[in-house]
Parts: C-alpha cells; structure tokens; sequence
C-alpha cells in the first residue's frame, strides 16, 4: 500500500529574547522547561505513529531552534523516519548558532537553513530588539557555508520603524552578493500587544507611510529578479531549484502534520492544533487539541484558490479541475468576473493569477475566497 506523503512541522518555543514586533508562541527565560519540553515533544511524534506516513519534507521553526542544545534537535530528528525528507529546514537566528551547532545539524541530515537577518543595518536591527549585528549573521552564514550547507534562506523585512528606501537597496546590494539560494522578504505587520505596537502608538518609533512600504516592495521584487531570483510567492524568492519545498506544499493545499506546542496540522480535511499553553502541553498532549475547520468540498476549493493565489504563477487551472471535478472559472464567475473588472487578477488558459495591482491589493483578492 502506498503511504501518504505529507510535510512535518516541528515547533521549538524558546528563544534567547523575544523580539518587539513578535507575537508568535514563543518564550525567553523559560530554559528550565527545555528538556521537558523536548521529552514530550518526542512522546507526541510516537503518538502520532509518522511510520505510517511518508514524510517528504520537514521544517523545525519557532521561537529559535537554534537557541536550544543541538542534542535536542538531534534527538528530535532521531526519532523520525527521515529517508523520504528531500528538505529539511531549521530556522536559526544568528548569535545562537554556534560552529557545533551547525555541524551537528549538517551530521543529522538537515539540508537547509532559515536565517532570520530582517536588515544588513546594526541600527535598524536594535529598534527591533534583534540580539545580533549583521557581522554576527556574516559569520554564521559563512560558517554555515564552509560546513557545507548549500541551501540557505535568509530573512529580510520592509516597512520597518526609521526605514529608507535606501536602507532596503543596501541591504538588497549585500544579501545579493552573498549569492544566497533562497530570500523571503516580509513587510512589517503592526501586531496588537507587541512592545513595537505600543512605542509606534506612542510616537517614539515612527513606521514608513503605506506609499512607502509599496515602493520598498517593488524595489525588492525588481531587484531580486534581475539578480535572477525567481519571484514564485507574494515575499518569497529563489535561485532556480531553490524553492522552499514545504511552503510550496502548504500553498499547494498538501497535507502535514505539525507538532510541539501551538502547531498546527492540516489532515484528512481537518485543520487543527495544539494548545498554546506551555503547562498544558507539558501535562497532557493528546487532551489539548483544537479542531479549527473540518472542510467541506466547498471550503476546500476556495481554500485551494486563496492559498493559490499567493502564488506568483496563481491557480493552475487544470490542477483545480482534476481535483476538485470543475472549473474554478465557471465556478466562480461572479468572484473571477469582479476581481478582473477591478484589474486584480488576470485569467489565461493555464492560469488564474494576480496582476501588478493584485499583488499589490492581495488581500482584496483573497477576501473573495474566505
């Protein structure tokens, strides 16, 4: 019988020092919990019996994986049938990754990195809260190369407090030289709570306009392209054959299973997760799950079209068909028929995709499939 194949994502919540923008499920100061933390984490991957599945690719993010001991990573990725994974991923933040670290992720079978820089500018990196310069990411990334990694992501972000436009090209100018496979680009979302939200409401720290943030934007997408990056998802870019495999499966609608506290899985048509508090994962797993949808057809192709359309190329028409037994244009004409009035999306014979001022309105066009 064959097995199902399905992506693995593993949740690693601590870090060194929460970063001001950051609202993910992620703690500082919480290093007595780790070995806990880890010792379940395993006992839920047994639950989850992964021997069934195969697992082709595997993305342990956070929080900041490589803030912990190496072993625990090693022990997590020994206790998975890893032979079917083409990529395995971890993010890392420079400052916490250390030579022996990465050494024992390369000796463990992962084959890709996350690097979390956000700007090449030490300036811009302290009103984040970042705990690394970038001669510390030039280090680990260097560092990272001479081990052996040939596949490395690095993380920038656009629309940040004090940012130029100038500051974007330069940090542009010097990720590009580096000659990376793989740049994620992230405009700055104001979350409710964060300590930024609070300084930007206060006026100590003062966010470009929205004018400014869309030239950033296409500065960015103009740029990579012409370094020859392929622009293949609303802020991700990558060398030819770099694409990051897992994502590409999340917005291609596959299944995978996420794992570790506040993870979610998207199986069988459900999507579901894991509780978001730490004592509560700690004490118990399997009572702690959160059921979020359980798709109907219905659900699942709209789904299908908003995840879809984050990518560059769009909606692969004859894949909708096959999958779902009709055709996304006549299916939804009335949603297709407005977004091309309006010039957000255009319709050829292979594909439904975004226009200049789709990517630029995307949310807009989503909303159509909520």
């Amino acid at each position: 019988m064959n097995k199902k194949e399905i992506g693995l994502y593993i949740h690693i919540p601590f870090c060194k020092h929460k970063c001001d923008y950051c609202d993910f499920i992620s703690f500082a100061n919480k290093e007595e919990s780790i070995e806990e933390y880890i010792s379940k984490l395993i006992e839920e991957i047994k639950i989850e019996n992964l021997e069934q599945y195969k697992i082709n690719t595997i993305y342990i993010g956070g929080g900041t994986p490589s803030f912990i001991d190496s072993k625990y990573i090693v022990q997590i990725l020994n206790n998975i049938n890893k032979k079917y994974a083409e990529e395995i991923t971890i993010e890392l933040n420079p400052g916490t990754a250390t030579k022996q670290k990465l050494q024992d992720y390369y000796d463990v079978g992962i084959n890709r990195l996350s690097i979390g820089l956000q700007s090449t500018h030490n300036e811009i990196l302290k009103q984040l809260s970042r705990i690394h310069t970038y001669e510390e990411f030039l280090e680990t990334y260097n560092l990272a190369r001479k081990i052996g990694f040939k596949n490395i992501n690095v993380d920038l972000m656009i629309g940040l407090p004090n940012q130029k436009i100038e500051d974007v090209e330069k940090s542009l100018n010097e990720i590009i030289e580096l000659n990376t496979n793989h740049i994620s680009v992230y405009s700055l979302i104001l979350e409710e709570g964060t300590v930024l939200e609070n300084k930007v409401k206060k006026g100590i720290l003062k966010l470009p306009s929205e004018e400014e943030e869309r030239k950033m934007y296409w500065l960015v997408k103009n740029k990579l392209e012409k370094a020859e990056y392929n622009h293949y998802e609303i802020s991700n870019f990558a060398k030819t054959d770099f694409c990051s495999k897992h994502n590409l499966n999340c917005w291609e609608q596959k299944e995978y299973i996420g794992v570790g506290l506040a993870a979610h899985s998207y199986l069988n048509k459900t999507r579901y997760s894991n509780t978001e508090d730490l004592y509560k994962y700690l004490k118990s797993i399997k009572e702690n799950r959160i059921i979020h949808e359980v798709q109907k057809q219905e659900d699942e192709a709209k789904e299908y079209m908003l995840l879809g359309l984050r990518k560059i190329e769009g909606v692969n028409i004859q894949k909708f068909k096959n999958k779902f037994i009709q055709n996304p244009i006549y299916l939804y004409r009335e949603e297709l028929d407005k977004l091309v009035k309006n010039k957000l999306i255009e319709i050829d014979t292979n594909y439904i995709k975004l226009t200049k001022k789709g990517i630029n309105l995307a949310n807009l066009v989503w909303e159509e499939f909520v």
